[in-house]
């Protein structure tokens, strides 16, 4: 097919980041807002030689499972994937999205892969299913070409700004606060920043809400070391219901990162503060804080059972963030050890832990990739009864995965936003003496084509094992097999056995 042609197709699957896929003679088209089920025309936008990526025009016949989104500007923002898709079908997508990255990347049996039924949301309490639920909103400023302020989200695969007054699945009191910031920018005549040029004050507004407490935090991200007339916009903010912390965000650097390292109070405190559970957590505009408070309750309970915790043991706690699970495992575990890359999140951890009274939680700084080898280089004869692990998208590096097989902890709990680098990372445990006892997928980000995942791997004991029939034909060499090289030797155990060996 070629770039503009228009076509007709029937969607028989989705791609893991949401779009419909279809074939037309063989070719295969994946085009962005059609849902399996639909029978659509569209027209071809970039063509390959195999395949290519369409623009639905309209909808010839509507899926069983296409709804009418409730956000006005749920297809072209880039934060809502699946917002036309019934929830109930969404979870079978992800359900089907973490089975396949398991049986494809990291090489399971589709048959005895242990994958349990999918954690979805229930209903909050506007009585809808899979919307406000976001305790964290990120949202950049730029300007119109009219000249408008405005805010909102970048649309997809761009740095285009949608403009979204309400995003259905954060707060209604977001709108609020963006609105005091920008009739505040408007007049005092602070620009927006314009990535480009490198110029303007305000980048970003980060808002973060207490779920269960109804603490309200703002934070401007900012092109400079001070905001013009910051005082009153601090007064006008603090008069919002719930706010307890206004601070600014000093991020100078060209970078598409959207926090830098300092940060200035203006009005409250430098933090707020929130539950999960019983626990009490401290949570500053860097921490990492799961965002969808209900499901988190669930996903650390999860995460607490499969630990299979008694009190008698040592468990490591590898991107422990805020310490959220740490602080759960503390109190059923002997001794908890967390590691985190970000300092803020390791000083609001040591914090969250004496505002519990717990005690019986270290904190490290660094690299888990790092802390972990040298403590057990140090400590070669302590070893883990149990590893926790949420890392970020990108997985675990080979060498940490290493060194938590070395040190044989009894049960490894694996939490992961990314089942693509979860089922690689597993397939790399599971050969090195680790067995997949079970995979819980739990709907954390409904609407978008996130999930979250925690498993349970246990050490394998060398009493359990396996029986290989091997027929005496097998055995016998062919001509051709007398006569192959050493490279053909260890070409051919390494692709039959897995197995490196030398000459």
């Amino acid at each position: 097919m070629e770039k503009n042609q228009i076509f007709e197709i029937r969607i028989e699957d989705m791609s893991e980041q949401g779009e419909g896929i279809g074939k037309v003679d063989g070719y295969t088209l994946f085009v962005k807002d059609a849902l399996i089920g639909d029978r659509i025309e569209g027209k071809v936008i970039r063509a390959k030689k195999n395949y290519g990526y369409g623009k639905l025009l309209r909808i010839l016949e509507a899926s069983p499972f296409r709804v009418d989104p409730l956000c006005p500007v749920a297809a072209p923002c880039g934060g809502c994937q699946l917002q036309a898709m019934s929830y109930e079908r969404q979870l079978r997508f992800k359900e089907d999205k973490v089975k396949n990255h398991l049986v494809r990347i990291g090489g399971f049996e589709e048959e005895t892969l242990p994958l349990q039924p999918i954690i979805g949301m229930e209903e909050t309490e506007e009585g809808t299913r899979g919307y406000r639920y976001r305790n964290k909103g990120q949202f950049p400023f730029g300007r119109r070409k009219d000249g408008r302020i405005v805010y909102g989200f970048y649309a997809g695969r761009t740095h285009s700004i949608v403009e979204a007054g309400d995003c259905l699945l954060g707060s209604s009191i977001n709108r609020r606060i963006l609105e005091t910031v920008r009739s505040f920018m408007e007049e005092y005549e602070i620009a927006p920043y314009d990535e480009v040029r490198h110029e303007g004050l305000v980048r970003h507004v980060l808002i973060r809400n207490g779920f269960h407490t109804g603490e309200i935090m703002t934070c401007l991200v900012i092109n400079g070391s001070e905001l013009p007339h910051g005082k009153t916009l601090a007064e006008r903010l603090m008069g919002i219901a719930g706010m307890a912390s206004v601070t600014l965000n000093v991020n100078r650097r060209k970078t598409n990162v959207i926090l830098g390292e300092r940060i200035i109070v203006l009005a409250g405190k430098a933090h707020i503060t929130d539950r999960i559970g019983d626990l009490t957590y401290r949570i500053s505009p860097q921490s990492f804080y799961q965002v969808n408070p209900l499901q988190t309750e669930k996903l650390y309970g999860k995460a607490l059972e499969l630990a299979g915790l008694t009190g008698r043991e040592t468990v490591w706690d590898l991107y422990c963030g805020t310490g959220t699970i740490s602080l759960f495992l503390a109190r059923r575990a002997a001794q908890v050890y967390g590691v985190e890359i970000v300092p803020a999140a390791v000083e609001n951890a040591r914090e969250n832990a004496a505002l519990n009274g717990i005690a019986n939680a270290v904190f490290f700084e660094g690299r888990a990739e790092e802390v972990l080898p040298d403590w057990h280089g140090s400590h070669p004869e302590e070893r883990a009864d149990v590893i926790v692990v949420d890392p970020p998208r990108k997985g675990c590096d080979e060498a940490l995965l290493a060194v938590m097989v070395q040190m044989e902890p009894a049960r490894i709990v694996y939490v992961s936003c990314d089942s693509a680098t979860l089922a690689r990372d597993l397939k790399y445990l599971c050969g090195a003496g680790y067995g997949l006892e079970r995979v819980q997928p739990v709907d954390m980000f409904p609407m978008t084509v996130g999930v979250e995942t925690v498993c349970l791997l246990s050490k394998l004991h060398s009493d359990q094992h396996i029986e290989v029939e091997l027929q005496m034909d097998e055995l016998d060499l062919t001509a051709a097999e007398s006569k192959a090289t050493y490279e053909e030797i260890k070409d051919y155990v390494l692709e039959h056995a897995g197995l490196k060996v030398s000459s």
